[in-house]
């Protein structure tokens, strides 16, 4: 896991913003993420469930929307805040000791899972502006197309799908 601990992205200014989405700006980390996981769009990836594996899902989305898909930054940029939203609902609400993060592609569409061994239901909770956590399932259900939950034998997905164009 070395190299692989992430660095808090700056907020609140233009450049930073753009300077994390720049063709370079998180790829060494991002393929090394690749290299020592897995591809999530071949077979779903397993992580152990602590909050630095939030930066790797978030770096293993990044390259496949924005590089291997080729979807724009904007698209890049909402399903690495969706994806770790999920994820950060798997590490501190479901006690799983690993995660599982797949990704797919069809036509005019993009789909994120994230996959535990808890039964238990997310619940998206009415938010107030000034409320300091609680967010995650209302920022999925503000900026994906659809979203989800899977029941399965074991556990339970958790999933977004957001619309994109096809080239």
């Amino acid at each position: 896991m070395a190299g692989l601990e992430g660095m808090e992205q700056p907020r609140g200014h233009a450049q930073a913003a753009a300077a994390r989405w720049s063709p370079t700006a998180e790829d060494e980390r991002a393929l090394k993420a690749l290299e020592l996981y897995g591809n999530p769009t071949e077979a779903e990836v397993s992580l152990p469930s602590r909050p630095e594996s939030a930066a790797t899902a978030r770096r293993l989305t990044q390259v496949v929307v924005l590089r291997h898909w080729g979807l724009t930054p904007k698209t890049t940029e909402d399903a690495v805040l969706l994806v770790s939203e999920l994820v950060g609902n798997a590490v501190r609400h479901t006690g799983a000791r690993v995660f599982g993060l797949r990704m797919h592609r069809r036509r005019g569409w993009i789909r994120v899972e994230v996959r535990d061994p808890s039964r238990g239901l997310p619940c998206l909770m009415p938010v107030q502006a000034m409320d300091i956590s609680g967010r995650g399932l209302f920022l999925v259900d503000k900026l994906a197309d659809r979203w989800g939950v899977d029941l399965l034998p074991c556990g339970k997905t958790t999933w977004f799908e957001m619309r994109v164009a096809d080239r």
